[in-house]
């Protein structure tokens, strides 16, 4: 009988790594938007030089949570503090198990009295609804899965569509569109604007380094919308941006967007493994790189390693508190960016030509991921496992290779180390592989945001030291 839920799924494999590590799910896949709509070295350009429109009304999960324990629900559940959580605000949600292990994270906007919208992928989507099912809050919530990944010519519906307006001539462009100047509100609160004749909501944002807008609406209006955006940013240089193109954006900006969700261990997981499907993204998701460590939980991350750990607060009751209370933040580690190095960049781009030997792992452009986590070993001159690399790619802003990495909090900026690139003994099962060997690549430790222009306009807790 084949298994009903994640539990079994586990239960059946014995190796949880094993399981994950030849999972057959591939890359992760941002669906529907067309890959490039000119290229994606210059869609990246324009986050930088002019404005984008980046399509983001299909990779995520939506939850409206609606009614008079809605706000207990996400404070029993979220390392954030929502003593302060205002209408018209929105705020980064964290939820950790009750070991204190990350398990996603997402964007919730209090939209109305006792009615937020949780937008993000779907580990801490998951959480949330397990939680409200069985921790008897009075609490309604509707769900709206991500589009899939391949839809395969069949229609596609979600409830909004959700797009961000961003680059140093967003605001000339937002002003356009709402035909008159629009007050620049505080990073992450929320408001109206008018688009062709339409009142949509907005969100203050900046995910390309300069104000920008999140703006989002009925399903319905989306092609009214977004060529209207389009038609307004023309004259400013505007470009949408593609599927290949979007997700580079956070190698710049410094979120890791997808670490392995805490969840594959601890009896009191149990019930939370037994409701998850044998389908669901923690049962089928595909773990990638160089890192094989035989214990699931060496796959694990505190707050503090992400960059969330400004964002923990101990003045409210949650799931994982007394874990996180026990955790000395200057032990872990921490979030950087790694800087390849040119000449070992190009080896292993070049390594495909030529028939006599066998090539290095293919690094594709402008991502490099080949598995929904990835982790790859960074090691120092030693050989010694200091950190791992979590989500690599190319800027053509930056002109280089990067990667977001974690490295042990002894590791000092300016350290040059190196990324091991490839699996071990010639790769996994993952659809993602081929037949390669492994090159160690040099790196620099380096700042996150990598990008100076975000480091010194970007707020939110995960990129600098604000917290929300």
């Amino acid at each position: 009988m084949s298994p009903k839920n994640l539990q079994e799924v586990l239960d059946e494999a014995g190796d949880t790594v094993e399981l994950l590590r030849n999972s057959q799910l591939g890359a992760y896949v941002y669906p529907v938007v067309a890959p490039e709509f000119s290229n994606w070295r210059s869609e990246q350009r324009a986050w930088r030089e002019t404005a984008v429109l980046y399509d983001q009304t299909h990779h995520m999960d939506n939850l409206f949570i609606s009614g008079p324990d809605a706000l207990k629900l996400i404070s029993a559940t979220a390392i954030n503090s929502v003593a302060e959580f205002p209408l018209d605000r929105a705020k980064q949600y964290v939820p950790v198990t009750p070991a204190g292990h990350v398990i996603g994270d997402g964007i919730l906007f209090h939209e109305a009295p006792d009615e937020y919208v949780y937008v993000g992928r779907a580990p801490a989507a998951n959480w949330l609804l397990f939680q409200a099912e069985t921790g008897g809050y009075d609490v309604r919530i509707e769900v709206d899965r991500r589009s899939p990944s391949r839809p395969m010519g069949k229609p596609v519906q979600r409830r909004y569509w959700r797009f961000q307006i961003q680059g140093p001539q967003a605001w000339n462009i937002i002003e356009k569109l709402n035909g008159e100047p629009l007050e620049k509100q505080r990073f992450f609160s929320m408001s109206h604007m008018n688009i062709a004749g339409q009142r949509v909501r907005t969100l203050r944002h900046g995910m390309a380094g300069a104000p920008g807008l999140e703006i989002w609406g009925p399903y319905d209006s989306y092609d009214l919308i977004r060529q209207s955006v389009l038609e307004a940013g023309a004259e400013f240089g505007m470009v949408p941006v593609g599927a290949r193109a979007y997700p580079s954006n956070t190698l710049e900006s410094g979120w890791i967007p997808s670490p392995l969700p805490g969840i594959y261990t601890g009896d009191e997981l149990i019930d939370y493994r037994k409701w998850l499907g044998a389908d669901s993204y923690e049962a089928t998701n595909a773990v990638a790189g160089s890192f094989d460590s035989t214990n699931v939980e060496d796959y694990y991350h505190t707050p503090w390693e992400l960059g969330y750990g400004s964002f923990v607060k101990f003045d409210h009751d949650f799931i994982g508190r007394e874990a996180l209370e026990k955790i000395d933040p200057a032990t872990q580690r921490k979030k950087v960016t790694l800087a390849w190095n040119d000449e070992d960049l190009g080896t292993i781009l070049t390594s495909i030509l030529g028939p006599d030997s066998l090539p290095y792992k293919f690094f594709d452009l402008p991502l490099a991921n080949y598995g929904s986590s990835n982790y790859d070993r960074v090691i120092d001159a030693d050989g010694k496992t200091v950190g791992l690399s979590m989500f690599t790619g190319y800027s053509s802003n930056e002109r280089r290779g990067l990667s977001l990495a974690v490295v042990d909090a002894d590791v000092p900026e300016g350290t040059e180390l190196r990324v091991v690139w490839g699996e071990p003994d010639g790769g996994t099962r993952k659809t993602t592989v081929e037949p390669h060997r492994q090159f160690e690549a040099r790196v620099v430790v380096s700042p996150t945001p990598y990008s100076a222009v975000a480091r010194a306009e970007y707020h939110g807790g995960w990129r600098t030291s604000y917290g929300t």
